[in-house]
């Protein structure tokens, strides 16, 4: 009897232990997540937390954001009907958890890689995945059209969008408040908060009046008190800011409140129990409603808490100690080139403002932004107000320098042709990430930055082919009085040593490479050892054209006189592009050649490592020389 006592002992331990490690392992999708009780919840976001940590340090990928939104994206599976209820996160650094929650556990492996999952929600991904992201402070926006678009369908389908305080600097976000506000449809946003300095009083007080301000006491005697008072202006005024102050003096809400939301909070992000009792309560409202949480990015990994900056995109780490084990390339990167040019021109002209739409990290600029700390400038998400404010400062005699990616730019476009260009400003944009990204995929892509900017008059475009040329034609540019583009990719360039001069380079001047016959391969930007490698099979001269615009009109009568075909060659949309332009300079010549434009398709490249797309492209040396066949 004992030993039966003892056996049932062990085997109730055992299957209580069991439970409490493969909770996660029974979510295939998030039907089986609303079947757990709200007491197992934590226990699964322990489960959550360790699986993308063990996750991400293999595979690398956004971290930092993830871990902190760990018990959100519980909350919101277990509250709303997903996928019938829409979830729309803003850029999508964060959404990995809900990727896992959502049927993709098993293929966690492969993300951003070639043909694996991609490193942001996307539509044809998932049915959870309710609206593609990648770039910032789209949610409001994309949710409210799909508010809008169950009003009118009759459901009662909800929407929820879920935006970062670092994306809320974006105009576009405004604009989406602003709008929700004066249409009143049911709508919910979340502001997940873990930077800005406007929740001090996150906690027990602060959670207990999310729960009353979310709850339908409160919430029917603010609307009964509004209709009894609306023929009593006085009246009705008074209570107003009887209860703006009451509100004021414990939630920081005045502001999402006058734009016509409802807000509640700050709660925080972290307490599962306030997060699902909140968001069960506001489920059952009607109107904009906006929910204020408060989260730690890193949260349950010491080192990304410690440093949420260093592991918000992270190559494969050893979890013990956050290092890296994946071998980096020791060749200087041309955001690298970029950062110490920016500096050493800082150093001698003290007229240069750097600016960046809050990519500090990522366009190179942390030691400019140490040294020069007055003449740094980061307008956050804001990539219109960032190019306007260049332009201004350019009126008054200042030096700007832009940084910011080909893909942001983009962003920016009517800025740069309206404030910059039509004036003619001298405002040098630093385009990082030109041409194929890899693993970021098509939302990142500088595709189309040639393409775009080609037709802009005033505008100087420039495409080194190496991290010394990079250098020399960013001091070309900045020594222009007009506007100046110098666009160049992630990553490492062919490990030419940069000089420490800022000698600029002729202006729109390219050169010979190499000296063949019958065939000239003219080569806009960072493809060049792939058209060198082609050259020697085919026996090809090799142009290095360096500018898009001004082409290098005698260059090209060179090049046309001694060759019969021409082959242009960029990491850039061949619509439009670099060879676009050949293709119109032989025309208005009336000169009559082969031409080949190389370059990128007329599809969306999905994605993978920079070099296994730029070779599906037919961009390396092989797709060169297949391309005559």
């Amino acid at each position: 009897m004992a030993n039966n006592n003892t056996e049932n002992s062990n085997s109730t331990s055992t299957d209580e232990n069991e439970a409490s490690t493969s909770l996660l392992e029974q979510i295939i999708t998030p039907e089986q997540l609303r079947e757990l009780s709200p007491r197992q919840l934590p226990a699964l976001a322990d489960e959550l937390r360790h699986f993308l940590l063990d996750s991400v340090s293999k595979t690398g990928g956004h971290l930092s954001s993830g871990l902190g939104a760990i018990e959100l994206t519980i909350a919101l599976h277990y509250v709303f009907n997903t996928p019938s209820d829409r979830l729309v996160w803003d850029v999508g650094h964060q959404s990995y958890p809900h990727k896992i929650l959502t049927g993709r556990r098993e293929q966690m492996g492969s993300i951003r890689t070639r043909n694996g999952l991609s490193g942001f929600p996307k539509r044809t991904e998932s049915p959870y995945d309710a609206f593609g992201v990648g770039h910032s402070s789209t949610s409001i926006s994309a949710a409210l059209g799909m508010a809008v678009a169950a009003q009118q369908s009759n459901s009662d389908r909800k929407s929820v969008a879920i935006i970062g305080d670092g994306a809320m600097t974006a105009g576009m976000a405004f604009e989406a408040l602003n709008h929700a506000g004066h249409l009143g449809t049911n709508l919910l946003v979340i502001l997940n908060d873990n930077e800005m300095s406007i929740s001090p009083n996150v906690g027990g007080l602060s959670n207990y009046l999310a729960k009353v301000l979310s709850g339908k006491l409160y919430s029917s005697m603010r609307e009964g008190g509004k209709k009894v008072f609306k023929n009593m202006p006085a009246v009705s005024e008074l209570a107003r800011r009887t209860e703006e102050h009451m509100k004021g003096m414990v939630v920081p809400g005045t502001l999402f409140e006058e734009l016509g939301f409802n807000y509640i909070g700050p709660v925080d992000g972290h307490d599962l129990d306030t997060l699902v009792t909140t968001l069960q309560n506001i489920k059952s409202l009607t109107g904009p409603q906006f929910l204020h949480i408060v989260t730690k990015k890193g949260k349950g990994y010491k080192q990304a808490e410690d440093d949420p900056c260093k592991f918000h995109g992270v190559t494969p780490f050893d979890r013990e100690s956050g290092e890296k084990t994946a071998t980096t390339s020791s060749k200087k990167s041309y955001t690298d080139v970029f950062g110490e040019w920016l500096c050493d021109t800082a150093t001698q002209d003290q007229r240069l403002m750097a600016i960046t739409p809050a990519m500090c990290e990522g366009s190179g600029m942390v030691k400019f932004s140490q040294q020069f700390p007055k003449r740094y400038i980061d307008v956050g998400i804001a990539e219109q107000h960032a190019i306007t404010l260049a332009a201004g400062l350019a009126c008054e005699g200042l030096k700007p320098v832009v940084a910011i990616y080909s893909s942001f730019l983009q962003r920016g476009y009517d800025q740069l042709l309206h404030d910059v260009a039509i004036q003619n400003l001298p405002v040098l944009f630093a385009v990082d990430r030109a041409g194929i990204v890899g693993p970021d995929g098509p939302t990142h892509a500088g595709c189309y930055d040639i393409s775009f900017l080609r037709c802009v008059p005033n505008l100087t475009i420039m495409t080194p082919a190496d991290e010394q040329e990079c250098r020399a034609l960013l001091s070309t540019g900045y020594q222009m009085e007009t506007p100046a583009v110098v666009r160049y990719p992630r990553g490492g360039g062919p490990g030419i040593e940069t000089a420490e001069n800022l000698t600029p380079l002729p202006l729109g001047k390219g050169e010979i490479r190499r000296q063949g016959k019958q065939i000239a391969i003219l080569n806009f930007g960072p493809l060049l050892q792939e058209a060198l490698n082609a050259a020697e099979q085919l026996d090809a001269t090799v142009a290095n054209m360096r500018f898009v615009k001004p082409l290098d009109d005698a260059l090209l009568h060179q090049l046309t006189e001694q060759h019969e075909t021409l082959i242009t060659l960029e990491d850039n949309a061949t619509i439009g592009g670099a060879g676009s332009g050949v293709n119109e300079w032989l025309a208005a010549q009336n000169i009559l050649r082969r031409v080949i434009n190389l370059g990128l398709p007329d599809h969306y490249i999905e994605h993978g490592t920079r070099e296994e797309l730029l070779s599906s492209c037919g961009l390396d040396a092989q797709g060169i020389i297949n391309a005559l066949q």
